[in-house]
């Protein structure tokens, strides 16, 4: 059974940082896109950063120049470095993969359980 475990959540100050890990908690066959979002209350659910196996990255306009996604391969694990923090980074992160868990099965989609990340201001 697949699992994205996220951690590295928790209060920080506007202006600081705080440093997300997701990491695959069971062999697996590939991996393609890992990434990683958001969902502050009352809003919908939205995208930070992704990052494909091959390397490219997109990034949310309301992040870019502040934080930064990277992954290991060799470690089924993804990272999202968070610098300059804002109150309005507020929110639930998640992230999120499309696993291929052996050479016979189809890409599925996963989601992490979440990290609460708070900005204070």
């Amino acid at each position: 059974q697949v699992q994205l475990v996220d951690t590295g959540g928790g209060l920080v100050q506007a202006g600081g940082s705080l440093r997300l890990c997701c990491a695959a908690s069971a062999t697996i066959f590939s991996i393609n896109a890992m990434g990683w979002y958001r969902q502050a209350p009352g809003k919908r659910r939205e995208l930070v950063a992704t990052i494909t196996i091959g390397g490219s990255i997109n990034y949310a306009d309301s992040v870019k120049g502040r934080f930064t996604i990277s992954r290991d391969n060799a470690k089924n694990t993804v990272y999202l470095q968070m610098n300059s923090l804002k109150a309005e980074d507020t929110a639930v992160y998640y992230c999120n993969a499309e696993i291929r868990s052996t050479m016979y099965s189809y890409w599925y989609d996963y989601w992490g359980q979440g990290t609460q990340v708070t900005v204070s201001s």
